[in-house]
């Protein structure tokens, strides 16, 4: 029997999770300066490419469900970050609007994806070529789930 298959350094689910987990770590002093983790950090990017959007919209964007979605935002918010609004017509509709302070931050964070490439060690092209890849790779597994 040949056992490859089954070693450690032969799984792409693990060498997707170990990256993640150091790009995560690479991100954290950046964050750090600003007090919000790498998920809060991933939702200020959508909220400050597209403002005033519903939670659905929001957890589709990062794939993430409303009992992830909701201590994080509710943290955002106690921090001044951002608002939790429910639609008047449709109770069931909560939208989330970035306050002054958190369209503020989009200028102070400009530096943070600067900083965590040069910590990569690969070109433009290869990280613009993986992240097509990756793309690729998330939407067959949607598409299969």
């Amino acid at each position: 029997m040949n056992y490859e298959s089954l070693k450690l350094d032969n799984q792409l689910c693990f060498a997707l999770y170990a990256c993640a987990k150091e790009i995560t770590r690479i991100y954290k002093p950046a964050l750090d300066k600003f007090g919000i983790t790498y998920t809060q950090y991933i939702t200020l990017l959508v909220l400050w490419e597209q403002d005033n959007i519903t939670v659905k919209e929001l957890g589709k964007k990062l794939h993430l469900d409303s009992g992830t979605l909701t201590p994080l935002l509710k943290k955002l918010e106690n921090m001044g970050i951002l608002q939790r609004i429910r639609d008047k017509q449709d109770e069931r509709n909560v939208y989330i609007k970035l306050t002054e302070k958190g369209v503020n931050m989009k200028d102070e964070a400009l530096e943070i994806p600067t900083k965590v490439f040069c910590s990569t060690g690969i070109s433009e092209e290869e990280a613009i070529g993986l992240r097509e890849k990756l793309k690729v790779l998330l939407d067959n597994l949607n598409n299969k789930a």
